[in-house]
């Protein structure tokens, strides 16, 4: 797809982040840069976007050059995790005050004798006077005189963001939206009205999404206003998109609080689904390691999705991609505690970063890898250290690494103890694979492990081979999937309504008028997205559940026994029994409306010669308890229908891949690495 004017698409990490360019001429260039270099610039993106144009810090971005930005970004996510969003009130139906606060009286650590409640995200609560019952019968009228002298109240103290949570306004909203116009009146600048973030019953969860929306919704507005600023245009001119935690693109304008968590992740999963079913891979787990954490997820021919989640403590309604993070990167510290190795969960980040960054940093699992040397520092750009311009430092390793071996007095040797480490590292996030795979039902041994993220090629084969995968596949653009995934994401509306009725032949009918108002509204919001509808695709969804139960499973929207058949099949593989009596009941009803954005070009690559691989060096490393004489290649010397036997290193300008002993990796027509387990 050839435009006269750049594209950006940009993943903003902990600890990376990933550009993406397309040029004027069509061709794409990759960039990395870290994401906090506060001595060198402001913003990751501006400044990777000055340095990809080559324009220099004090000239403006020329904004009639670039056509479009897509972007994921963790600033929300951030502002979460160090509880930075903007002070928010709580308008909630009077008797509710505490409602958020009690929540479901979880108790996830049953036995912990002092009970720490997560913080709130609001800072005051408004009781408002009104009633509707279940049914929509006024029970007490709304009081908007109180109501105005308590929302004032909120607003001269200083808070500019306001939750509206009312009783049974998923259904009924009409007290809400009259406050939701108080509140607009006396001049609060976020406005979160329950029944639009989130159309769905039950009260905690509906409440708890709206006051994560207020609370985010303005750190992203300003860092979108922030950007706009920096070139040279209002973003009018420019068109800027943001992915959303569902793994869709929407325009910047429309982005909201809710749906930024996992922004940057879910580029991940699109980036890995789209490029490996163009190579023929529909089943497939993705491995997305990264410097500060880890994310896996599950494809099996359609996205998964969360629709309830736990983020930060916080309890969020909202569909999101299903994707299961844990705390090990290739930056997650080192520790030895007096009797074991540990691994993480603390992160050295991008400043110190790793101890082989050469800015007086911990030992982490990225300098476990220069120490038996799957990392070698010649072929690491010069980025490190304090004038970022030294290589990997790798006397700094092997001395650390001593110290460590003195302080454990096992006897192991500075490798052993390194290879150790990363076996425990190896073992956590091969858990995490189990977590979403087997623990659902799903053999993970017939599956692809699409491996993708800057530390991901180094532990692919120790990681397939704890679950028994026996086939890796690495992209050319693995190192910066994430970045690649956005750029090739459609723009996704998803729209739901909570319907808790009975499945019966009669309902079908009430289902399809709930349908067509969801598609309608959806259709809507593209059409202001400027984009051209013809191309659209719309997925209907039904949640169902059993009766008397509270976990409901998707299937399509289809006739009646069709629609019992699916349930009852995913119901068998999730649990393992299903019941032949029960009624099943219709949670909620979805809606998604998908509008490709993107199609990458599926270029079939010729062989240029019949030469075999040469490697450009040989090195030491050590793995499976002994050194090996290991070769060296470098990827784009590499042709399509070329074999690499183990052990082997594979270089690329984003990332390094280990082919360990017992694997052998080969070059397919569209120049993607697959790994496969020799019998």
């Amino acid at each position: 797809m050839n435009s006269s004017r750049w594209q950006f698409w940009i993943d903003r990490g902990g600890t990376f982040t990933d550009i993406i360019a397309q040029t004027p001429t069509g061709r794409i260039v990759v960039h990395k840069l870290l994401s906090e270099n506060p001595e060198r610039y402001e913003d990751a993106a501006i400044q990777g976007i000055r340095e990809l144009m080559e324009i220099s810090q004090d000239q403006p971005i020329p904004a009639a050059e670039i056509e479009l930005i897509k972007m994921g970004t963790t600033v929300a996510t951030n502002a979460l995790l160090e509880r930075k969003g903007d002070r928010t009130v709580l308008a909630i139906t009077q008797g509710f005050k505490d409602a958020l606060r009690i929540g479901y009286q979880n108790r996830p650590d049953i036995f912990a004798l002092e009970i720490i409640l997560p913080e709130m995200l609001y800072e005051q609560v408004v009781e408002i006077v009104e009633r509707y019952d279940a049914q929509g019968n006024e029970l007490i009228p709304l009081d908007k005189i109180r109501a105005e002298q308590d929302l004032q109240a909120a607003y001269d103290s200083g808070i500019r963001s306001c939750a509206i949570v009312l009783m049974h306004s998923y259904r009924y909203p009409q007290h809400e939206l009259e406050v939701g116009s108080i509140a607009r009146q006396i001049g609060f600048t976020q406005i979160s009205i329950s029944h639009q973030v989130s159309p769905l019953i039950k009260l905690i969860g509906r409440g708890d999404t709206t006051v994560v929306d207020a609370y985010l919704s303005p750190i992203l507005r300003r860092y979108v206003e922030q950007i706009a600023q920096q070139l040279d245009a209002t973003h009018k001119s420019i068109k800027l998109m943001f992915m959303q935690s569902n793994g869709g693109l929407i325009d910047a304008d429309l982005f909201q609080g809710k749906d930024s968590i996992l922004s940057g992740p879910a580029g991940g999963v699109v980036g890995a689904v789209k490029t490996c079913s163009l190579a023929g891979y529909n089943q497939i787990i993705g491995f997305d390691m990264g410097g500060t954490s880890t994310d896996v997820s599950h494809y099996a021919g359609e996205y998964e999705r969360s629709f309830e989640s736990e983020v930060a403590g916080v309890r969020l309604r909202s569909p999101m991609m299903s994707i299961h993070t844990i705390a090990a990167g290739g930056g997650s510290i080192l520790y030895f505690d007096g009797s074991r190795y540990r691994v993480g969960p603390e992160s050295a980040g991008a400043n110190p970063g790793p101890a082989a960054y050469g800015k007086g940093g911990d030992l982490t699992v990225t300098d476990c890898n220069v120490m038996v040397g799957k990392l070698q520092p010649e072929f690491f750009p010069q980025v490190f250290g304090k004038n970022a311009d030294k290589p990997l430092d790798r006397a700094i390793v092997k001395q650390k690494f001593q110290v460590l071996a003195q302080g454990i007095k096992d006897g192991k040797t500075s490798e052993q103890i390194a290879s150790g480490y990363l076996a425990i590292a190896v073992e956590m996030m091969a858990n995490a694979i189990k977590k979403i795979s087997l623990q659902k039902g799903y053999d993970v041994t017939e599956y692809t492990l699409c491996c993708f993220g800057g530390a991901g090629g180094q532990h692919a084969c120790l990681i397939a081979d704890v679950l028994g995968i026996k086939r890796i596949f690495i992209h050319p653009y693995a190192g910066v999937l994430s970045a690649y995934g956005i750029g090739l994401a459609d723009i996704r509306i998803l729209k739901e309504k909570s319907l808790e009725a009975e499945l019966k032949p009669e309902l079908l009918g009430n289902l399809q008028q709930v349908f067509q108002k969801l598609i309608s509204v959806a259709q809507e919001e593209l059409s202001g997205q400027q984009v051209t509808i013809k191309n659209t695709t719309i997925l209907q969804k039904v949640h169902l559940k059993y009766s008397g139960t509270d976990s409901s499973l998707i299937v399509d929207f289809a006739n009646l026994e069709q629609m019992r058949s699916q349930f009852e099949q995913e119901y068998q593989q999730r649990y393992g029994f299903k019941f032949t009596d029960k009624d099943l009941i219709v949670e909620t009803v979805a809606v998604e409306s998908i509008c490709p954005t993107y199609t990458p070009e599926s270029r079939i690559t010729e062989r240029q010669n019949n030469h075999l691989p040469q490697a450009i060096t040989t090195v030491k490393i050590y793995t499976a308890d002994a050194w090996y004489e290991t070769p060296v290649y470098q990827r784009e010397t590499l042709q399509p229908g070329d074999i690499v036997d183990s052990p082997a290193i594979i270089i690329e300008a984003t990332g390094t891949n280990i082919v360990e002993p017992g694997w052998q990796g080969q070059i397919s027509d569209r120049l993607d690495l697959i790994l496969e387990k020799k019998n």
